[in-house]
């Protein structure tokens, strides 16, 4: 069995830190919290977990932060999360299965990071991270805003999921925007933070000023490609808010120049034909989507429910539309596989099962074969 250091940083997180080590404590051999200036009862809700808490001067660069808090670390693995996050108690399982059975060949062990869920509990938006790091290879942070974990080596893609459950606040916007024009001021910009900068412009309602920051990214060389196919998906969203469709078009098929067809960004093509009654080549959009396997590789902001149960609903509209009733039925019971008492889909079923009985006796009259 592998040993496991959790390092965190935090600062004023009175109201999630409790529920955060509540639900990592018995899996981890080790927990380490670097406090960056609470002035709440953070410190005092910690100490009821560990004594290995740590002060550290607040120097406006989160990776500076989380590498301070790394340093602590003594057992083999190192693990973080933010105060806000938390293991369900399936992925607690999967946890203590992963600690048991990790091969120590593996530098570093990648999470799905769910940062939303539909109303069934299934992931909704969701993202990956090198979670879990061989404290030996010396994983360092780097960007002092949107930080970075650099890690290097074998890799493993584990089932394990972190669940973000932020609270309910108003942020503060302008700050990470402030430390990242600081940064790129004193270092000159990059790719990556030419990307950062359009979300935080973004963000921040100055959407003028993102667009022309993601156009420019889209016409220099490929840092990081999922930074591209991203751009087009912001681009293609600031663009339907204008109103120019084509546009909005033009940069969903462009998503394409960086990767093979994406189910997220194949729905949004299909809703496009289909907000324009042009049912036929949304159902092919929306085939495709529905033809994608999940990829394990992928590092980029996934929305699960366009690889799972959405092109299916979508396709029953379609082919209702269209009047091919069989497919539609098809394709909602499809839908219902994800949902099995979801009242919409169970009633949609009810009536595409009837218009398929009224119709048969047309048919057969039109061509007794």
């Amino acid at each position: 069995m592998i040993t496991v250091s959790l390092c965190m940083i935090v600062k004023n997180e009175e109201e999630t830190i409790g529920r955060c080590l509540d639900s990592v404590r018995s899996l981890v051999d080790e927990i380490n919290i670097v406090d960056t200036g609470s002035t709440d009862r953070t410190k005092e809700i910690v100490s009821r977990y560990t004594n290995r808490i740590f002060d550290f001067e607040w120097i406006q660069d989160f990776a500076a932060a989380r590498n301070y808090s790394f340093d602590q670390a003594t057992k083999q693995y190192v693990m973080w999360l933010d105060a806000d996050d938390v293991l369900l108690e399936r992925d607690r399982e999967r946890f203590r299965e992963l600690k048991n059975t990790l091969d120590t060949g593996f530098d570093s062990v990648i999470m799905s990071y769910v940062l939303s869920r539909d109303a069934a509990g299934n992931p909704h938006d969701v993202t990956r991270h090198n979670r879990l790091v061989k404290r030996s290879i010396g994983p360092r942070w780097i960007y002092p805003i949107h930080e970075i974990l650099v890690v290097r080596g074998k890799l493993l893609f584990s089932p394990v999921e972190i669940t973000h459950k932020p609270k309910l606040e108003k942020r503060d916007r302008t700050r990470n925007l402030t430390i990242l024009q600081e940064h790129i001021h004193k270092n000159g910009p990059t790719r990556r933070t030419q990307f950062y900068l359009a979300n935080e412009l973004f963000d921040n309602g100055r959407r003028d000023e993102a667009l022309t920051v993601y156009e420019a990214l889209l016409e220099g060389s490929v840092e990081n490609f999922e930074d591209h196919i991203a751009a087009c998906g912001m681009l293609a969203h600031l663009y339907r808010d204008r109103g120019d469709a084509a546009k909005e078009l033009h940069y969903l098929f462009k998503t394409f120049e960086f990767d093979v067809p994406r189910a997220d960004y194949c729905c949004q093509i299909g809703l496009w034909f289909e907000q324009k009654g042009e049912y036929r080549q949304a159902a092919f959009w929306y085939e495709v989507a529905a033809q994608q396997d999940i990829p394990v590789d992928y590092f980029g902001l996934m929305n699960l429910v366009c690889w799972t149960w959405a092109p299916h609903v979508q396709l029953m509209l379609c082919y209702g539309k269209l009047g091919e009733l069989e497919k539609a039925v098809a394709h909602n019971q499809k839908a219902l596989a994800y949902f099995p008492n979801d009242l919409n889909l169970l009633e949609n079923e009810r009536r595409l099962k009837a218009a398929v009985r009224q119709r048969k006796p047309k048919i057969a009259e039109e061509d007794p074969q």
